[in-house]
């Protein structure tokens, strides 16, 4: 056997392993107490189960996206000391432009405001 098959039977009979051991070990006791919901020691006062805010949902992903253009420009005072520097400032330009127009966008739709 090569090295990549014995590699890829190791890892697989490992994950199979730990994957029965994580079912077998677990004691399931669900009981009342741990059934209901937590709130600071009072009694609940109703559902725990609230519907999920959609708008939310729409400013956490922004966010992300926000986040994320950031932390990929965040080597870009480094790009001058490549072979090509305008085509990476270029390439980043692109990048930003793109997510402003898509900023504008949803600011237009309304889609950052919280009142329906």
């Amino acid at each position: 056997m090569n090295l990549i098959t014995t590699i890829i039977i190791i890892t697989m009979a490992l994950s199979s392993i730990l994957a029965v051991v994580s079912l077998c070990l677990p004691q399931m006791n669900p009981e009342a107490e741990k059934l209901s919901p937590y709130e600071c020691g009072f009694d609940p006062l109703g559902s725990a189960r609230l519907p999920f805010s959609l708008r939310f949902f729409l400013v956490a992903i922004l966010f992300i996206l926000i986040d994320l253009e950031m932390a990929l420009l965040l080597p870009l005072p480094w790009g001058d000391q490549l072979h090509n520097p305008t085509g990476t400032f270029f390439w980043a330009n692109s990048v930003l432009i793109l997510l402003t127009l898509g900023l504008m966008y949803e600011r237009t739709q309304r889609g950052l405001w919280w009142e329906d």
